[in-house]
């Protein structure tokens, strides 16, 4: 069963909300190496429960995002289509990442759909 395997919370001043998050949660946060500005949060032990994420510059539509893991975009690019959602972003490769593509709802909340680098 896919599951919500890491959030993108978007920012108007990324280091101010990395100090936000470091200072009220201790999160440990660091940049990404990749080629936009993303930095990666990690909420705790990876023996506990829950899911790490990410800050990033607010984007066009400036919501906080979840990423599901899927075995197969393509395939549930169909499921999603066939009950009724859209796909609000073609699929494309983050090098290292996987494949992604991001989705409305029926309810218009927008989700991102991730097939993991190496299966």
């Amino acid at each position: 069963m896919p599951r919500v395997v890491h959030f993108e919370i978007p920012a108007d001043d990324p280091e101010r909300a990395i100090e936000f998050y470091r200072k009220v949660f201790g999160w440990e946060i660091e940049k990404w190496e990749g080629p936009f500005d993303y930095w990666l949060v990690n909420t705790g032990d990876e023996s506990e429960p829950g899911i790490n994420g990410a800050i990033m510059s607010r984007g066009i539509d400036g919501i906080v995002k979840n990423a599901i893991a899927v075995d197969s975009v393509d395939e549930y690019i169909k499921k999603i289509e066939a009950a009724g959602g859209k796909m609000s972003m073609e699929k494309s490769e983050i090098p290292g990442v996987g494949i992604i593509a991001e989705f409305k709802d029926t309810e218009g909340n927008i989700s991102i759909i991730l097939e993991p680098a190496g299966g």
